[in-house]
């Protein structure tokens, strides 16, 4: 294990050369992340809105993967002992001016450097005791649900972070909750499942609207069904086509009715003509005694 003389204990580090960025854009996001755990740190650069973040966020991993696997120290046991940021060679540029001149553009570069170190026993034991204090909450998806528990109304952060606290921490959870699910009986519902109703049972809506439309109609021809066959379809002031000729009128029936969208149009309105008729009506009485009425517009104007 190598120790260095400025150092008391282990560490490992990780430089990235030539970044095509001022050193100082890059301390300050460096100084974010100086003396944190390396976990925190990764989500702190994730979070991170600057361009800065992800080549630091590269050298952090490399520094924590010689950590592991040339000192043998564990991510949990990691934290940012040093990080900084050295100037690299400027690159010079020109840029064309008036009268023939030129502008320098110097274009920065700099040397990223992040050390990692092993904690001390206190420090890893504060650490743990901390994150057995939370138990099952301290998942990342609990702690996220945390944090979003308090930018929200205290009547609706409680229930945020109980629902995160009952949540599986891990697949196993996970997987031992489906099985229970499926193992419970056929008859036994299922919570916010709602059942569905059993055949042959009608709602009192469906009732209602049968009744309605059975009263609306009439079997003129007394064949046992309500038909387009039928002289008189939906009752008394109703007329069928005649041989199935939507553009014959019945003697005395001059209202169109369309049967399917339950709209009836009376001479001189404006889709009159272009309407086809499936029944025929003397007044608008007998039309909206069988449930049909005028298009909206119309409606709009009578009122």
């Amino acid at each position: 294990m190598t120790i260095a003389p400025t150092h008391d204990r282990p560490y490992a580090r990780s430089t990235v050369k030539f970044v095509r960025m001022s050193a100082s854009k890059v301390r300050v996001v460096l100084d974010l992340i100086r003396g944190d755990h390396v976990v925190d740190a990764i989500e702190t650069l994730a979070l991170s809105e600057r361009k800065a973040s992800h080549d630091i966020a590269k050298a952090l991993r490399s520094a924590v993967a010689n950590a592991n696997h040339n000192e043998e120290i564990p991510t949990e046991e990691l934290y940012v002992s040093a990080c900084y940021a050295d100037e690299g060679p400027t690159l010079k540029r020109f840029r064309p001016r008036a009268r023939g001149r030129a502008g320098r553009v110097k274009k920065r570069t700099c040397h990223i450097t992040v050390e990692v170190a092993r904690m001390t026993d206190e420090e890893i034991a504060h650490r743990s005791a901390r994150l057995e204090a939370k138990g099952a909450t301290s998942t990342p998806r609990a702690d996220r649900a945390r944090r979003v528990a308090r930018s929200k109304k205290p009547d609706d952060a409680d229930q945020v972070v109980d629902d995160a606290a009952a949540a599986p921490s891990d697949a196993g959870s996970s997987r031992d909750s489906h099985d229970a699910i499926e193992s419970q009986p056929e008859s036994q519902e299922v919570p916010g499942e709602i059942p569905e109703p059993e055949h042959g049972d009608a709602t009192a809506a469906e009732a209602a609207d049968e009744s309605e439309a059975t009263s609306a109609t009439a079997d003129s021809d007394d064949d046992g069904e309500v038909n387009a066959v039928d002289e008189s379809p939906f009752g008394d002031g109703s007329h069928a086509l005649i041989d199935g000729d939507p553009a014959v009128m019945p003697e005395g029936f001059e209202i169109k009715g369309n049967a399917s969208s339950k709209l009836y149009h009376v001479p001189g309105s404006t889709f009159y003509k272009r309407t086809k008729a499936e029944v025929w009506f003397a007044n608008e009485e007998a039309a909206e005694a069988a449930g049909f009425q005028k298009p909206a517009s119309q409606r709009e104007a009578d009122e």
